[in-house]
């Protein structure tokens, strides 16, 4: 049997679990020898191995590209190259846009202009790392320059729209402000675009992740009032991977579309803000006071919106092919060398990435560490 680990920055591809006492696929005798082995793997794991690669890999931000994302792979390689894998790196090149501008303001009577930016935390020594972290946003959002009346849409999913119908708002040519969760990120710009929205701002809700959950950062895990999260919205339901390059690999010499052609990246401009810059948005709102489901955290009434006044919103991308470097480590079984057992896990980050993808990073390695005593 053939044990590839494919630690890579792309996906997480299946996990495996066993019961103690009854195991599918195994018969009563074979049970018995397989939880033989896993007792004997239990006893070779040290937790203080995840304390050190984790440091290590979360000592400076490593996205695609950075110079720390190409020193953890060669790090994580050399890891199993001593465990006695097979090891190599595979370098890809994809479409990796990172932020040139970035403008989120509130004009009128009162107007209020985003900070767009995470302080550093005195109690945490990586979060003044600024030269080295990408800034908050949402990768492949489209560039543009749009300035138009503010509704809330809840969580942006399809059901809020039909509420929304049944109040008699529309979005078309506004823009939307939604809550993370509910859904996953890439599809609240996506739905917003299908209902004419021309911009899409999205926020963490403090009922949901922040101080109504329990004390915030550093005292507690959840978000403080300036954190936002960043991530892809790439519309990968319709492809998943490098948008340039629709069901091959990323090699250098791959044939690439052309950006105009990408169905993948959104159609209008996304932005991922705190709780802090959506309080003055969301308090410009009027409108209908929203459904007691749709109601977060922040103290305000929540009102579905337009305003009085209006929002501008202006991004601007860089738009460059990044090396993306995969990891691969193979192990030949002695039994069946030719089934095939394959495990992953990414390894870059947004920022310094010790949740995700690092936890779940270590934890393989661990494993793959002990397979080979």
């Amino acid at each position: 049997m053939k044990h590839v680990f494919a630690i890579t920055s792309l996906c997480l591809l299946f996990y495996t679990s066993w019961s103690q006492q009854k195991i599918m696929g195994f018969t009563d005798d074979n049970a018995v020898r397989q939880v033989s082995w896993e007792k004997q793997f239990d006893t070779q794991l040290d937790a203080k191995n995840l304390d050190t690669w984790m440091k290590f890999l979360s000592s400076h931000p490593h996205h695609v590209g950075s110079t720390q994302g190409k020193t953890n792979a060669e790090y994580i390689a050399n890891l199993f190259k001593q465990w006695g894998y097979q090891t190599e790196i595979s370098t890809y090149y994809v479409l990796f846009p990172t932020p040139k501008t970035r403008v989120l303001e509130l004009l009128g009577t009162k107007p209020y202009k985003a900070k767009l930016e995470e302080p550093s935390i005195v109690e945490d020594k990586t979060s003044g790392q600024k030269s080295e972290q990408l800034p908050t946003y949402n990768a492949y959002s489209a560039d543009g320059d749009v300035t138009a009346e503010l509704v809330f849409v809840n969580r942006g999913v399809p059901a809020d729209y039909e509420e929304l119908q049944k109040m008699g708002i529309d979005v078309k040519g506004k823009i939307v402000i939604a809550k993370y969760g509910g859904s996953w990120r890439g599809i609240k710009p996506k739905v917003a675009y299908e209902h004419g929205a021309v911009g899409c701002i999205i926020y963490s809700d403090p009922a949901d992740d922040g101080y109504v959950q329990g004390d915030t950062y550093p005292e507690g895990p959840f978000r403080p009032k300036a954190g936002a999260q960043r991530g892809s919205v790439m519309d990968m339901p319709v492809y998943p991977g490098d948008p340039l390059t629709p069901d091959v690999g990323a090699t250098k010499d791959a044939k690439r579309l052309e950006r105009s052609e990408v169905k993948t990246i959104m159609k209008i401009p996304v932005l991922p803000i705190s709780y802090e810059d959506a309080l003055p948005l969301l308090q410009s709102l009027s409108g209908e006071v929203v459904p007691a489901a749709w109601r977060g955290g922040l103290p305000i009434t929540y009102h579905v919106g337009p305003g009085k006044e209006k929002v501008h919103l202006k991004l601007e991308f860089n738009w460059d092919i990044k090396p993306v470097n995969d990891v691969i480590a193979k192990l030949t079984g002695s039994e069946f060398p030719d089934q095939w057992i394959i495990r992953g896990n990414h390894h870059d980050a947004w920022v310094n990435g010790a949740a995700d993808p690092l936890s779940g990073m270590v934890a393989r390695q661990r494993k793959s560490k002990s397979c080979v005593k």
